[in-house]
């Protein structure tokens, strides 16, 4: 049974900036000769110095001492291994691996069936890896048309067939899952949603239907009756979703204002209030419908009070430097570019803007970071091996 996540309405951005896109690398690679005249390509470990610049749950970015820049994967180490770390931002740190192509190469087979239990045979972990591998060739396939802009049918025939896999992956490793889950007693659930935090008490009327609705989830889990468990969850949340409400409460227009950072007349702020009022209430009732028309009005009306990045800021974000006559260049596209958006000219700025990063891109790719997959890491003199 999954808690539900708080939704929370982000201001639309006017100003759309573009996206750099990564090109495979070849860093790192060897040729080597084999008896038959043939050649194969092997990835060497490489060893990589320098100081930690933003840590994420499964890897990290590192400036090398060398001057270039890298993304660390640590999926092949445990949860407690990394905790051993204790990785600070500014940190010196010494990591040993292999360069990837991609980020999705990261996770290997290796690495999936790490999570699985152990009681999965050798020949569901065969059939296992087979789909996985096809999922990767899929991965890739769909990667290759979005660089040659493929359409979105195309695009979505390859994800339809990624789901069938993953749903036929399911269906080995579901029944391993479910005879290892030792699923939390009803009082440890309820307990991790902090409602004694927040004093919020559940009558004792709601907590009986609860706890036997919760309980009746579990049973159906177990089971494998996945579309009667779902039924349960769905009556859960439905007794639960008062006291939610309260943990939850929704965010008040002056709240919601205090937030954005613009110079708004009294006048629009007063046109503002109800439609945020009623794009909430819309939502509450699931009416996407009308939630939608409201948010779009709101986002109307507050448009024009949104001022765009200005170009010295939007490239104060990038650490490489670049010369005077592409920077003087850059700037006036950049300018343009705003102007044209801001007029809702989207067909000329959109020339710009690929003027823009054709002067951008060599940039992007010349600073683009190199990705290590760790198989050793070397903190304050202490080492860890990958397990």
């Amino acid at each position: 049974m999954r808690k539900p996540i708080k939704k929370t309405w982000m201001l639309a951005s006017v100003l759309t900036i573009g996206i750099a896109v990564l090109t495979p690398l070849q860093a790192g690679a060897e040729e080597v000769k084999t008896t038959d005249n043939s050649s194969i390509t092997v990835q060497l470990e490489q060893k990589i110095t320098g100081k930690i610049k933003d840590i994420y749950g499964d890897g990290m970015n590192l400036k090398g001492n060398d001057g270039k820049n890298y993304f660390i994967s640590f999926y092949k180490f445990s949860a407690e291994q990394l905790e051993k770390m204790n990785l600070v931002e500014g940190q010196e740190i010494s990591v040993e691996g292999s360069v990837v192509e991609d980020y999705s190469d990261f996770f290997t087979f290796d690495v999936y069936k790490k999570e699985l239990p152990k009681e999965v045979t050798k020949e569901d972990l065969t059939k296992l890896e087979k789909m996985f591998n096809e999922i990767k060739k899929l991965q890739k396939e769909v990667s290759a048309e979005l660089e040659k802009k493929a359409t979105d049918e195309e695009i979505d025939k390859k994800y339809e067939e990624m789901n069938k896999i993953y749903e036929e992956m399911d269906k080995i490793t579901k029944p391993y899952i479910l005879a290892n889950w030792q699923p939390q007693s009803f009082e440890e659930y309820i307990k991790d949603f902090g409602f004694g935090e927040k004093n919020i008490v559940i009558n004792e009327n709601d907590n009986t239907q609860l706890k036997a609705t919760y309980e009746e989830w579990v049973k159906l889990e177990k089971s494998g009756d996945e579309e009667n468990a779902n039924k349960k969850n769905d009556e859960f949340y439905k007794i639960l979703q008062p006291y939610l409400d309260k943990l939850y409460p929704p965010e008040t227009f002056e709240e919601f204002m205090e937030g954005v950072d613009l110079d708004i007349p009294a006048e629009s702020l007063a046109k503002l209030k109800p439609i945020y009022e009623n794009a909430q209430k819309a939502e509450k009732e699931e009416n996407v419908e009308l939630s939608e028309k409201l948010w779009n009005e709101f986002n109307e009306i507050i448009s024009p009070f949104i001022k765009p990045v200005t170009f010295e800021d939007y490239m104060s974000k990038f650490e490489f430097e670049i010369s005077d006559t592409d920077k003087k260049q850059l700037k006036s596209l950049y300018e343009e570019a705003v102007a044209l958006d801001k007029k809702e000219d989207f067909e000329k700025s959109q020339e710009k803007w690929d003027a823009f990063y054709k002067i951008l891109d060599p940039y992007f790719e010349a600073n683009k970071e190199t990705l290590i997959s760790a198989s050793k890491v070397t903190i304050n003199g202490q080492e860890y091996l990958a397990e």
